[in-house]
Order: structure tokens, then C-alpha cells, then sequence
């Protein structure tokens, strides 16, 4: 059993580690190359989990093997374009100035349900509102509608709105990180009075509370609706 226990052990740790080399990337993410490692990884380790008749090695070498294999084909594809284009492939523009690029989307084997889908979820029903649409080497769409449909900015609108920063967490779950606060510039003073506003006599009723560069606090209670409130 415990033998048993620790090659888990060391071939979980041995796959958390390759995805690790491939980066912060979902599944969803990954390019074709990237996807079948992970789906081989994952076979060659689950035979030695369960075959404690095999040697552990047997299913180490190639794990460490393919993750080499791997390290070496990323360099390449950074280094080579040709090369990235073979293993990645190339985007493909399935509409273009609103016209829907036939051709591309039967490449690709997408259909037009599968289009509208993905338009859809980025807030666009009709197609000829879409000046580009991207399908990416990872399977993901990009649009890009007309100039005249995107949302306003506060530039366009001569507006100069102050940058509030990056948030950080302050309270998690009840405890308190020290730290975050020492890094904003504010004591256990500032802490108290921003927790009395708000109803709170301790850090431990707070389930969330972030605070921005400029003093902007949200802070959301345990077992109640967030609420968000704006002070130095």
C-alpha cells in the first residue's frame, strides 16, 4: 500500500510539473501539440499507477522524455516561424468585412451554428456587424467589430479618469494579510475605521475586502450581498 501510495505520489507531481512547463494555459488554450502531450502524459502515467508490477522508471523515462521533447519543440517554434506554423498551424479569418468567409470555415470544419455561437458569446447576434473574426491556432475566436460599434472611451470622450490601480487583498475568508496592508501604506487603525463603516467589528465577518492604489475599498461580509464603497 504504501508503495502504492508514494509512485502516485511521484507521478502526480511528475504531470504537475509538466503542465507547469506549458504554462498558465487552460485546456481550451493549448495548441494541438500541447493537447496531445498532456493526453499522453497522462496515459503513461496512469499505467504504473496502477501496475505496481511495473517499474516505476517505466513510466518516468518517457514522461521526462516527452517533457524534454517538448522544452526543445517550444524553442524551436519560438526561434523557426515556418516551423510554428507547421506545429501551431496559421489564423484563419472566417469573416471579413462582415461577409462570412465560406472557404475558411469549411477548412476549419466549422459551421455557421458553431460561428454564431462564439458571436454570441462575445455580445454579437448579427455577423455584419463584425468587421474581423479570428479563429485562432487555439480554437479561440477573436473579433473585431467596426470602428463606429465599439463602446466609447474616455479618451474619445476628452475624459481623464484616474487610474485606480492595481486592488489587493486585504481580508480573504476572514484573515487578515498584514502584509497587503503594509504594502498600501495603512496601519490597523485605517483597517478598523474602513471595518466600522461598513458594520464590522473584526476581520474574521469579512469575507472579502480589497483595497485599490487609491484608497478604493470593496468589501463584501460573510453570508450577506457585496457591497462596494469608495473613501481614502
Amino acid at each position: 500500500m504504501f508503495t502504492f501510495f508514494t509512485r502516485t505520489i511521484i507521478l502526480y507531481a511528475l504531470i504537475i510539473a509538466g503542465i507547469r512547463l506549458m504554462g498558465k494555459r487552460q485546456v481550451g488554450e493549448l495548441e494541438p501539440s500541447e493537447l496531445v502531450l498532456s493526453l499522453i502524459i497522462a496515459d503513461l502515467a496512469s499505467v504504473p499507477m496502477q501496475d505496481l508490477g511495473l517499474p516505476l522508471y517505466a513510466g518516468v523515462v518517457p514522461i521526462l522524455t516527452l517533457l524534454c521533447l517538448a522544452m526543445i519543440l517550444s524553442v524551436l517554434t519560438m526561434k523557426n516561424v515556418r516551423f510554428r506554423a507547421l506545429m501551431c498551424g496559421r489564423p484563419s479569418v472566417v469573416i471579413r468585412n462582415g461577409e462570412l468567409e465560406q472557404r475558411e470555415m469549411r477548412r476549419n470544419r466549422m459551421t455557421v451554428d458553431e460561428l454564431l455561437e462564439e458571436l454570441r458569446a462575445q455580445g454579437y447576434t448579427d455577423p455584419s456587424e463584425v468587421q474581423y473574426a479570428i479563429l485562432e491556432t487555439n480554437g479561440q475566436l477573436s473579433v473585431l467589430p467596426y470602428a463606429a460599434l465599439k463602446p466609447v472611451t474616455a479618451q474619445q470622450l476628452n475624459l481623464s479618469p484616474k487610474e485606480p490601480g492595481l486592488p489587493l487583498v486585504v481580508i480573504s475568508d476572514g484573515r487578515l494579510l498584514e502584509h497587503n496592508l503594509k504594502r498600501l501604506g495603512y496601519e490597523q487603525n485605517w483597517l478598523t475605521k474602513q471595518l466600522k463603516a461598513q458594520d464590522c467589528t473584526d476581520p474574521s465577518e469579512v469575507f472579502l475586502m480589497t483595497v485599490d492604489e487609491t484608497g478604493g475599498v470593496y468589501l463584501s461580509k460573510k453570508s450577506l450581498e457585496p457591497t462596494r464603497r469608495k473613501s481614502r
